[in-house]
């Protein structure tokens, strides 16, 4: 598995197609980290020419701003903007909707212009153009796939049809959640409710969203978000039905469909 970072590349006078921002959750969580491995494999099988900050990134800030703490937020902004407008940095790629969120709308303001793009949105435009082929009878053909929408893409950033075209290429049978799209139900972990104790209440959010998943009887609920793919997994484990649905980032999908 090739992954060189922008130094490395720099280091050589060359200058990658695009920046991977791997993310908290993508360097640091077990989990995301398995869909970091399949987004590098997809990059390498169509010859994409990518680097990684490596040490030099850091977290964007989303968390801390979500939690109401600004100056956290500005100050770890403003060191990752210094370390890509020094590379130069002009195409930035991401497998979390919160990063691409925070990259692509909170950073203009403070002097970071990239163009920002969701894996989801990559992976869509690789197939269109006909780099991306699956194989004829891949992984998922004929499976009943369901799909669940990320706040930070879907809602905020209005961005529904690129992951489910992605979806559509696997040939499984695609089936809708009774609440998707602009109708979605967050899966319980965003505004860095991921991070802080549960509030009163009678079900916690990702139990209530996994009832929507087990009603669509699918085998497995896609989605494009570590933040959701860790709340979908709790409430599949929380209900034992690991052995009847999996969850899983699109990438995953496409990386064992190639």
């Amino acid at each position: 598995m090739i992954v060189k970072t922008y130094a490395e590349y720099q280091a050589n006078s060359e200058t990658p197609e695009i920046l991977f921002w791997v993310g908290c959750a993508g360097s640091f969580d077990a989990r995301a980290q398995k869909v970091t491995k399949a987004f590098v494999e997809i990059l390498n099988h169509v010859g994409i020419q990518f680097a990684i900050l490596g040490k030099e990134e850091m977290c964007t800030g989303d968390p801390a701003r979500r939690a109401g703490n600004e100056f956290l937020f500005q100050m770890m902004a403003y060191n990752n903007i210094q370390t890509l407008n020094m590379y130069g940095v002009r195409k930035i790629v991401t497998t979390c909707p919160h990063c691409f969120n925070t990259l692509k709308n909170e950073y203009p303001e403070l002097g970071g212009n990239y163009e920002v793009i969701s894996h989801a949105v990559y992976l869509q435009q690789l197939i269109k153009d006909g780099k991306l082929k699956m194989k004829e009878n891949g992984s998922f053909k004929g499976k009943r796939i369901t799909y669940h929408d990320s706040c930070y893409l879907g809602r905020s950033n209005d961005i529904y049809e690129a992951p489910r075209e992605v979806l559509q290429a696997l040939d499984s049978d695609l089936v809708e959640l009774k609440r998707c799209k602009t109708n979605g139900l967050c899966c319980g972990a965003g505004g860095a409710q991921m991070f802080k104790e549960d509030e009163k209440g009678e079900t916690r959010i990702n139990m209530e969203r996994t009832k929507d998943v087990l009603e669509s009887g699918a085998s497995v609920v896609a989605s494009n978000c570590p933040f959701c793919l860790t709340m979908l997994n709790d409430g599949i484990k929380n209900n034992e039905k690991e052995n009847e649905i999996q969850a899983l980032d699109i990438a995953e999908m496409i990386a064992k469909s190639i």
